[in-house]
């Protein structure tokens, strides 16, 4: 694959990137780059974090990249998840990895390193007192968005550690792109001011898009990467968020009661999870609406920009588009379900992950 052909999957991916020249050069000097990204285990697992992660994966190791994910059980304790306990975060962990694995995601070029694993090096706390060394108290404290607070939050002293710690990871890791989030860009843009000072390349970001939740977007007077933080998708209203082992009956309920108003395209989950998730999917063949002949009779979508300019045209009825989409979510979380009904380790997995509460 030529250089041009990887830009390209890699832009399907970043919704923002810092900055495409250096991408270019990167992958022009490198063969096989390594891209990161690093989550907290806490809780169930949505579809932002399960189909919507693999997806972008698999375009990122075709465009001949190396991806790390860094298990952030440490960081998951320091921002008090699942109480700090650290037994509970790690078998949350294994789960978050079981869920990957059952989703598609092509793992022949993955690896998975845990934090605790780095915690005993004094190579690595050299490398988080140095970006706490270069950056003041405030400048660090307003990378918070990345813990999910904000910085007119009371932060714990543990949570002041944290950001120094994720831009730490960057250089640990030796990580050339940072390949995470929107509600991540802040800590990210840290590291690549912090990496010439300490010796290190400035990493390439690029910045994934933010699955919003399935209620009415907040109105909000915020823009690029903090508005995309006000309408994500949450764990904290489960109706909000389709998670990877809900069943049909689920799906269709949370997807029916979701906000979509006819004809309105801009800041519509639905049309969200359509082109960011159901027309993305390595499966994905149709977009099949059924319905009866008085109101058109079934109709079918090859693009993502054939269905929009339908809804849009008022061609395409809300409840039709969010009958169709729930199918559709409904055959890619399937295979998951499945996997964690039948298979042994991933049924207790899934078990203790959802007494945790």
């Amino acid at each position: 694959m030529d250089i041009d052909s990887r830009i390209g999957l890699i832009k399907q991916v970043g919704e923002e990137i810092i900055t495409e020249e250096e991408l270019r050069l990167l992958l022009e000097e490198k063969k096989q780059p390594i891209a990161y990204d690093g989550f907290e285990p806490s809780g169930r697992i949505h579809i932002a974090q399960g189909l919507l992660r693999a997806i972008n994966v698999n375009k990122l190791t075709k465009a001949g990249i190396h991806f790390k994910f860094w298990v952030a059980d440490w960081f998951a304790l320091m921002n008090n998840k699942l109480g700090g306990d650290l037994e509970k975060i790690r078998t949350t962990g294994n789960y978050f990895i079981e869920v990957w694995k059952a989703c598609g995601m092509d793992l022949g070029n993955v690896e998975f390193l845990w934090a605790s694993d780095a915690m005993n090096s004094t190579d690595y706390w050299l490398k988080v007192l140095q970006v706490g060394r270069l950056n003041s108290v405030s400048r660090i404290t307003r990378c918070s968005q990345i813990m999910g607070r904000s910085e007119k939050e009371e932060l714990s002293a543990a949570q002041i550690f944290y950001p120094c710690m994720q831009a730490a990871d960057i250089f640990h890791l030796e990580a050339d792109i940072c390949q995470l989030g929107m509600d991540q860009r802040k800590v990210n843009v840290l590291a690549r001011e912090v990496a010439p000072k300490l010796g290190y390349k400035k990493p390439v970001i690029v910045s994934h898009h933010m699955l919003m939740g399935l209620g009415e977007p907040p109105k909000t007077s915020l823009a690029g990467a903090d508005a995309a933080i006000a309408k994500k998708m949450s764990k904290s209203n489960p109706d909000s968020a389709i998670f990877m082992t809900d069943s049909e009956q689920e799906i269709r309920r949370k997807i029916s009661k979701a906000y979509c108003p006819e004809k309105v395209v801009g800041d519509n989950p639905v049309l969200e999870y359509c082109r960011y998730i159901v027309f993305e999917a390595p499966s994905f063949k149709e977009f099949a609406v059924e319905r009866p002949e008085k109101f058109g009779g079934n109709v079918s979508y090859s693009s993502y920009a054939e269905l929009e300019s339908a809804f849009a045209a008022g061609k395409l009825h809300p409840m039709d588009l969010k009958n169709a989409t729930a199918g559709q979510i409904n055959n890619l979380v399937e295979p998951v379900r499945k996997h964690f009904e039948k298979d042994a380790k991933a049924k207790k997995l899934l078990a203790e992950v959802s007494s945790f509460g």
